[in-house]
């Protein structure tokens, strides 16, 4: 799996990538380190250089809390796409889906490539709202559940929808544990 055309047609070509995806071997081991560790990092790096180095206003964080924000960020953005993949292949026969865990790390790993990408944006933290692009990795999710997790086209929908949900009381748990994990002062904010 060359990175740089799965990132393209997983974007641009999406419908069409999945069935490729769909019949792909991967190993979890393989998926983080041929993938979801590259791209996870592109917000993270982003995120420290635009609130550590560039900063907003004059305000920025200090150096030592900007490398423990990204550190702490990035490996709990891995552990995310894990427990996602978990949640995605539990609920799968809810919605007459098939369990198969090795297809929901998949539907994991791949469908978040939009916000994963869109986080280059917070290089410059007042063009970070440009992110909302991101938002499209929710389409990418719409479009991989069925055709992944062999759910009927009607149940679709409502799936996602679940898996967003999940996915947000992920993000707010992450954004918790972050917080609780970087206790001490931000040098200018």
């Amino acid at each position: 799996m060359n990175l740089v055309d799965r990132v393209k047609n997983i974007l641009l070509q999406p419908k069409s990538e999945w069935q490729v995806i769909a019949g792909e071997t991967h190993t979890v081991a393989g998926l983080y380190t041929g993938y979801v560790m590259i791209l996870a990092a592109i917000p993270v790096l982003a995120a420290f250089i635009g609130l550590s180095l560039v900063g907003l206003g004059g305000a920025r964080l200090s150096i030592a809390y900007g490398v423990t924000f990204m550190v702490v960020q990035y490996l709990l953005s891995l552990a995310s796409v894990y427990i996602l993949a978990l949640i995605i292949d539990f609920l799968a026969p809810n919605f007459g889906g098939t369990k198969d865990f090795m297809q929901a790390m998949k539907v994991a790993a791949f469908s978040w490539t939009a916000a994963w990408v869109a986080g280059i944006f917070a290089i410059v933290p007042l063009l970070g709202i440009l992110a909302i692009v991101g938002l499209y990795s929710l389409y990418l999710l719409y479009l991989g559940l069925p055709v992944l997790m062999k759910t009927p086209e009607d149940k679709a929908l409502p799936y996602t929808v679940v898996v967003i949900l999940a996915a947000i009381v992920i993000s707010v748990i992450v954004q918790a544990v972050a917080g609780f994990a970087l206790p001490g002062r931000m040098r200018g904010f």
